[in-house]
Parts: structure tokens; C-alpha cells; sequence
């Protein structure tokens, strides 16, 4: 199906191949204009197939970063199958530092399964979902909290209908390492990466690889003995790529559930936020989750928020000033599986 998108890649043939996507969008400044988005795919006879993005929201980083690194790092001779790389699929958004496009305001991760005669967002969406994501045989999308949030990392799948498929998933995701990770339960139309991986019939994992807009040395080593761990799972690579420091056991592997409202606390007015307590946090309904200012009201003491749910404290707004609406603090409650 034509996407509205040129793609210089041909995913069948073996060797290294870098280019640019190319999505015409006609601007003030030029009418001719292409969106230029950064590919490489290395192919090294038969075998397993894995699609790596990032740069799904713009203001994530630590995908971005690792990503570009491993474009320069992974040496085809040392591949077995096939691996692509998309370090900014979004790029405007990457470019603007923005969780969304500036081009048409397209927020990347609600605009599958696309639309090839839409908005830039919309012909990305569509091309990733209907040419590129079913031509692997897995898809990892690197997410973080972006600009305004702080993120417990975890990684995370969508639940599958197809047992065989979901079972996969549910390996691949342990073997990636995380502390902490999520089965989302958006159903089969979620206009996500992970839905359009199901729509596909490939593996969709995702994740939450950091937060602030920034990166950490933590963030970054987490996030590149994941994708180690993944590529040598899949038996792509038989070492690390990115890791500077020899992988170490796993941790055991805590399943979260992050369903209801209840789980947040979230804004009525505007407001200056304040936590009480770190990411990771084990929390009871009632305890204390932070204290929201009023700084046009000084004479008013600081109002005590508490948390509706008992959970682990997974996310919560970087950003003290607030308005109505904005989520200020998360938990995500323990399953067993």
C-alpha cells in the first residue's frame, strides 16, 4: 500500500544500507520540501529480523542516543538475520524538542494505524505500520517520561490474542532485563506502536526508559543492556553492543498494572507540585503523595495530597508548576505472572 512516504531501503537485500525516509510536505519556506528521517538497515543472510525506534515523542532521549550510537557501533559481520534502525522516527518533534510533531501538532503514538493521504504524522504512522513493522519479526519503540515527567523504567507489551505470539512477547520482555514491567490491556484498534505491532502480527516492546528531558548515566546503561539483551535473545548478536560494563543477572521481574484513575492524582486547578516520595516508592492508600502551593495565595497553607491506591510509585510530574488536568504523581499496582 502506498504510505504518501519514499523509502530508499530494500529490506531484502543483504549488506548495509543508511538513507532517509522521505515524506513531502510542502512549508512557507519551501514548497518542495521533504521530511528527512534517518534509516539504516543491516542485513546478514537468514534469521531473525528486530525494527529499533526511537524518537517516537521528541523530547525522549535516551533511545535517540543509544540508537545513533548503535548505527555506528553494530558491525553487520558480527549479525546473524537482519536488524533496522529508526533513531528519530518523529523527527520535527525530535528537532523541536517536542513530544509532538510542530509540523500538524501529530503526537506520533496515537496516530496509528495512519493514514497515507494524511498529515506527515499521519503517512509515518501508516508506512511503519502496513510496510515496515510487518517485515520483522519484532519491534522495540524506546519511550522515557519526556520534558515534564520523571519515569520508573520499566519495559512493556500489549496483551495478544494470539497465544503463541503473546508468549514470545512475554519472553522477550523478561529477557530484557527490567525490574519492572507492564501487559497493557488497550485492545486490538490502540492507535499505538504496540497496537500497530499486533495489527501487524509482529512482537511489539515498548517501554519507559527514563524522564526529564534528559538523560542519566543509569538511564543510559539501562537502556543499552536492554537492546543488548534483546538483540542476543532474538540470537542476532552473540555479545553486547552498546553496554560498557559486563551484563549482570537479571533482577527478578515485577508485573505492573496501571488501569484506573484512582491510580493518579491529578490537577483541579493550577498549582505548584511538590512530591513526597521517590519513584519506586511502595505506597498505602492515605499516605502522603506530595503538597500542592498556591503561590497566588501565600497566605494559604500547602494543601496535603494522599494517594487513593496502595502501589509503586511509577511517574510523577518534573514540572512544579501545574495546571488543571495535569497528572502529578502515579502508582501502578503489583500482579502476579
Amino acid at each position: 500500500m502506498h504510505s504518501g512516504l519514499v523509502n530508499p531501503i530494500d529490506l531484502s537485500r543483504d549488506g548495509r544500507q543508511a538513507g532517509h525516509l522521505a515524506i513531502p510536505y510542502s512549508i512557507d519556506r519551501s514548497p518542495y520540501y521533504q521530511i528527512r528521517i534517518p534509516i539504516l538497515r543491516l542485513k546478514n543472510g537468514e534469521g531473525p529480523s528486530l525494527l529499533l525506534m526511537a524518537g517516537n515523542h521528541g523530547d525522549e532521549y535516551e533511545g535517540e542516543l543509544q540508537l545513533g550510537r548503535l548505527m555506528r557501533r553494530l558491525d553487520i559481520k558480527k549479525i546473524r538475520g537482519a536488524v533496522t534502525i529508526l533513531p528519530m522516527a518523529n523527527l520535527p518533534a525530535v528537532m523541536a524538542a517536542r513530544r509532538c510533531s510542530p509540523f500538524d501538532g501529530g503526537n506520533l503514538n496515537r496516530a496509528f494505524p495512519g493514514d497515507p493521504a494524511g498529515t506527515p504524522t499521519a503517512r509515518l504512522a501508516h508506512f511503519l505500520e502496513h510496510d515496515l513493522f510487518p517485515r520483522h519479526d519484532a519491534v522495540l519503540d524506546l519511550h522515557s517520561g519526556g520534558t515534564s515527567m520523571a519515569h520508573l523504567p520499566c519495559t512493556l507489551i500489549e496483551r495478544q490474542a494470539d497465544a503463541a505470539r503473546f508468549a514470545r512477547s512475554v519472553a522477550l520482555m523478561r529477557a530484557m532485563g527490567a525490574a519492572h514491567a507492564f501487559i497493557a490491556d488497550n485492545g486490538p484498534a490502540a492507535p499505538t506502536s504496540m497496537g500497530a505491532a499486533g495489527r501487524a502480527g509482529t512482537i511489539g516492546l515498548s517501554g519507559e526508559f527514563g524522564g526529564g528531558g534528559t538523560v542519566t548515566p543509569e538511564s543510559m546503561a539501562f537502556t543499552a543492556a536492554a537492546i543488548d539483551r534483546l538483540l542476543m535473545a532474538l540470537g542476532i548478536a552473540e555479545e553486547p553492543v552498546l553496554s560498557r560494563a559486563p551484563l549482570a543477572a537479571p533482577p527478578a521481574l515485577q508485573l505492573l498494572s496501571l488501569s484506573r484513575h484512582s491510580q493518579g492524582i491529578y490537577a483541579d486547578r493550577r498549582g505548584w507540585f511538590e512530591p513526597a516520595v521517590p519513584l519506586g516508592t511502595t505506597v498505602s492508600a492515605g499516605d502522603l503523595a506530595g503538597w500542592y502551593h498556591d503561590l497566588e495565595r501565600l497566605e494559604q497553607p500547602e494543601e496535603e495530597l494522599h494517594f487513593a491506591e496502595s502501589g509503586i510509585v511509577i511517574s510523577h510530574r518534573l514540572h512544579c508548576d501545574s495546571q488543571a488536568g495535569d497528572c502529578l504523581i502515579q502508582v501502578a499496582e503489583p500482579i502476579d505472572g
